[in-house]
């Protein structure tokens, strides 16, 4: 059975996921790669855009352009409103309470890298701990050890298990009084475990801890609610989203957000300067919103917003979760392929290795079936480590992707295997 035969097996037709009609909306998806047509399984990298997202922003470089916030005329009028059109949709899509809760920024690395230059300098000191996990990507780890090595802070690393699964107890047992932030990610990029995120904030809220969570793998793919997480910080990149790159957004607590102090100084974050006076800042989002924001690609984020919500998360994650299962299945039976991690609540991400090829040989020979996975250690050097390998291949899924396309991947690794004497 399919996997879009499993989904409609309810018997419900008019609530159908129709993957076909859904790739129609996606032009990159019709093209080839070396004639082959193309496969596309690395959303987790960064996810392909729908016509809607691509229209919007050519509307606005065509018809729109003007820069936000200060003109008084109608294209910069309309091209404000439609910038803060997103964060009110972006709000409400996570369900941040306000959408001044929600911040911009030119990717979930700078979003994280603003937490801990503004609130961690702030509010942390020398002999703090942060604790981290051994799934996070490097962009939930460097920034910390950035800061220790500023102030003094220890980063503590909550470890897994050899399936890859988040260890509730362990985790609870680095918790202690010098713990003054815990910072995870939601889904790991490289095993596909879902933290128990709603857990972990209860656990660190009970000591008066507050919780930054990596949420670029797991808004993605999943129905998500800030306020029911009851995290302080959620951080997103918008190019995994379906929407453009160059625009990451972060929901902050509203009462954190009030007493952070500025990251970066510059234009539109400002209330007042002086060279007599001291210089005075917005009230947050904008006090963390220095220079230029890059309005065009929120306005992308915002039509892919809208194009999600049309299909809706809870019918996406369903669907994705076949994908993904059939895909264990099939990968998990060819010759020579060995899967990385069985974490028991995952997300849509399969890691694999091969007896006898490189991943980097692996995928190289895949490119030339059309089909395009990710090689390498995936910005989670420190995973990799735990595993004892220094790279594997990765197939995600999007939205988009199908069983025949499982299909297909599977039929090539047969090939490879074959190749390399499996």
């Amino acid at each position: 059975m399919t996997v879009q035969q499993t989904i409609v097996a309810g018997g419900n037709t008019r609530n159908a996921y129709d993957v076909e009609a859904i790739r129609a909306d996606f032009p990159i998806l019709s093209t080839q790669m070396h004639g082959k047509p193309l496969v596309f399984l690395d959303s987790g990298a960064s996810a392909q855009k729908p016509q809607a997202v691509l229209d919007a922003m050519n509307e606005i470089y065509t018809g729109l352009y003007a820069n936000v916030h200060r003109g008084v005329y109608y294209l910069s009028q309309e091209a404000t409103a439609r910038y803060e059109a997103t964060r009110e949709k972006l709000a409400g899509f996570i369900n941040a309470p306000t959408p001044e809760s929600i911040v911009f920024g030119r990717s979930a690395t700078e979003l994280v890298n603003l937490v801990a230059q503004s609130w961690g300098r702030a509010n942390l000191k020398a002999g703090d701990e942060v604790i981290v996990t051994a799934m996070e990507h490097h962009a939930n780890i460097v920034p910390w050890q950035l800061l220790a090595k500023q102030i003094g802070i220890v980063v503590k690393v909550a470890p897994i298990d050899d399936d890859g699964n988040f260890l509730p107890d362990a985790f609870e047992a680095l918790l202690n009084d010098r713990t003054k932030l815990v910072a995870v990610t939601h889904v790991s990029n490289v095993l596909g475990t879902v933290v128990p995120v709603k857990w972990v904030a209860e656990q660190a809220h009970a000591r008066g801890v507050p919780v930054l969570i990596d949420g670029c793998q797991g808004v993605t793919h999943m129905p998500v609610d800030v306020q029911d997480i009851d995290c302080d910080f959620y951080v997103i990149a918008g190019h995994k989203l379906y929407g453009p790159t160059g625009i990451g957004a972060m929901y902050g607590r509203p009462s954190i957000l009030a007493d952070m102090p500025p990251w970066q100084g510059g234009g539109d974050m400002i209330a007042t300067v002086s060279f007599e006076e001291e210089t005075t800042f917005q009230a947050p989002p904008l006090r963390f919103e220095a220079g230029t924001p890059p309005f065009v690609e929120a306005i992308g984020l915002g039509a892919a917003i809208d194009y999600i919500s049309a299909i809706g998360m809870e019918r996406i994650a369903a669907y994705e979760h076949g994908v993904t299962e059939y895909a264990r299945e099939r990968l998990g039976a060819v010759k020579g392929v060995r899967l990385i991690g069985n974490p028991t609540e995952r997300s849509s991400i399969v890691s694999f290795v091969m007896d006898e090829a490189h991943a980097h040989d692996v995928g190289t020979i895949l490119d030339r079936s059309g089909i395009a996975v990710r090689v390498g250690h995936h910005c989670a050097m420190p995973l990799m480590d735990r595993f004892g390998l220094a790279a594997t291949a990765r197939a995600s899924f999007g939205l988009y992707n199908t069983s025949a396309e499982v299909d297909t991947l599977a039929d090539a690794l047969r090939q490879v295997s074959e190749l390399f004497g499996g």
